[in-house]
């Protein structure tokens, strides 16, 4: 059967960094007060020269140099990211220009599921051979919308980008077989407001700050990311001894901390990045991913459990194959 391979992952975190250590000096937290509730040390920000689209390029010529592509060989190229160069167009046009690719191109807004949600969209156009080779990225470029006197939320984020390259391939059609098995995606608009952005071009004409609830937001996403991931294993007779390698969203630690107990995964199995990243929302995911290609965990015929979730609510979850 005709699958979506995927055939190479890069990513970028911006050279800037900021410690908790550095946050303590504009708002009133610390290091221990971040790391014992988050799990993280520190966050990439951002230089004034640089964007969603340029984060995202340096992403996808990684993505590209593992595959042994070029640009010209993308026909289609998706971004997940709640931070675009412009309202409009597209980012993703943007990046289709500078590679010199071919095809369509556009951009999806999911926060933090964007990566997952972009993938199942990519997956269905490959399998329906709309493209033949797809370009997914995820980039966020959160400090320009992140309120730094907030210490409940400036702690929490970072910027990043993180690109997979899929094309399609016949496969076998057993769960042995290479490529994306299976994609999962949900939303629950009645949580809209939990957290979101403060502003937006119809509302109020600029972009806003994040705000959020964090203690609804955070037994949300231990409820949901638990259930749609028994949901995906469940669906496909397997279960956790099954799997290689589980690479949640890196929003939280005790969050996946929580997840991973409720579901059974040892944690030796779970590629983390969220200590030297924070939250990168859509970037989260690729970024591990290319975390574990680079280390040498994950290696050809692993069987890798994909779990996210953001403002919305959305949550998704995937199997793949590598």
């Amino acid at each position: 059967m005709l699958r979506s391979r995927l055939i190479g992952v890069g990513s970028y975190l911006p050279e800037k960094v900021v410690s908790n250590d550095d946050l303590s000096k504009i708002v009133d937290t610390s290091d221990e007060w971040i790391y014992e509730r988050t799990g993280i040390k520190r966050r990439h920000i951002l230089s004034e020269e640089e964007s969603t689209s340029t984060i995202s390029l340096k992403a996808a010529k990684q993505a590209l140099s593992m595959s042994g592509l070029t640009g010209r060989d993308i026909d289609l190229i998706i971004l997940a990211t709640a931070t675009p160069d412009k309202t409009f167009p597209a980012t993703a046009a943007i990046i289709q220009r500078e590679l010199g690719s071919q095809g369509s191109a556009f951009d999806i807004q999911a926060a933090c599921s964007g990566f997952l949600y972009a993938m199942t969209i990519a997956d269905s156009m490959l399998k329906n051979r709309q493209a033949k080779t797809a370009l997914v990225i995820g980039a966020e470029s959160l400090s320009r919308i992140t309120n730094w006197q907030d210490r409940n939320t400036c702690v929490l984020f970072g910027d990043g980008s993180g690109a997979a390259i899929f094309r399609a391939e016949e496969s076998k059609e057993s769960i042995e077989g290479f490529g994306i098995y299976d994609m999962i995606i949900r939303s629950d608009g009645n949580q809209f407001d939990l957290l979101c952005s403060s502003g937006g071009a119809a509302t109020s004409e600029d972009c806003g700050k994040i705000t959020m609830n964090g203690r609804e937001v955070y037994r949300h996403a231990v409820t949901n990311l638990t259930a749609i991931a028994e949901e995906i294993l469940t669906r496909n007779n397997l279960s956790h001894k099954d799997l290689d390698w589980f690479v949640p969203h890196q929003a939280n630690m005790r969050i996946i901390e929580s997840v991973v107990q409720k579901i059974g995964i040892s944690m030796d199995k779970v590629i983390l990045t969220i200590e030297d990243t924070a939250n990168t929302s859509a970037a989260s995911i690729p970024i591990a991913l290319t975390k574990g290609f680079q280390e040498g965990k994950i290696k050809e015929g692993d069987l890798i459990l994909l779990d996210a979730m953001g403002g919305g609510f959305t949550w998704a979850a995937g199997l793949l194959r590598v």
